[in-house]
């Protein structure tokens, strides 16, 4: 059963990372992530402390983002985009083709690998040096068929019956 606060790892600039669970829904109140953490207090962290906030499915890996960009080009729709932070360290990832289901603050952003314990990252705006969108994935066109040809008349219309 799924809860209704997602487990996350907050990378800040100084490299500290802060484990937690946060609402999915609202975790940036007035330029703050707030965050309620292993030991059940509700911290608020600026944003401008903030490198990174992943959502992951269990806490304990060390680096929350193994591989960081795509091997292939990807399948899903979305914009396929590279990200440069300030301490110049990139990654890519695939970002939702409407940009208004993204909050003010930051990009969320699904990871190059899907099968990995991070499903999904939020940066912050004030954390990227520069992003750039390599391609944007639409769904697959469809074929244009062919006019159906008319049909061969098996049998002749002037035989009598």
């Amino acid at each position: 059963m799924p809860s209704t606060h997602k487990k996350v790892v907050v990378r800040k600039h100084d490299r500290d990372s802060i484990h937690g669970h946060v609402a999915p829904a609202n975790f940036i109140v007035d330029g703050k992530l707030e965050l309620l953490n292993t030991s059940g207090q509700v911290v608020a962290i600026e944003l401008g402390d903030i490198k990174a906030v992943y959502f992951v499915r269990e806490f304990g890996e060390v680096e929350p983002v193994g591989r960081k960009t795509f091997t292939t080009r990807p399948r899903t729709e979305g914009l396929w985009v590279r990200l440069r932070f300030k301490d110049n360290d990139g990654m890519e990832g695939l970002m939702p083709n409407d940009l208004t289901q993204n909050p003010d603050e930051g990009y969320l952003v699904n990871p190059p690998d899907p099968r990995s314990n991070t499903q999904r990252i939020f940066i912050p705006r004030s954390a990227l040096s520069s992003l750039t969108v390599l391609a944007v994935i639409g769904a697959g066109r469809k074929k244009k068929t062919a006019a159906p040809e008319l049909q061969v008349s098996m049998f002749d219309d002037s035989v009598p019956q």
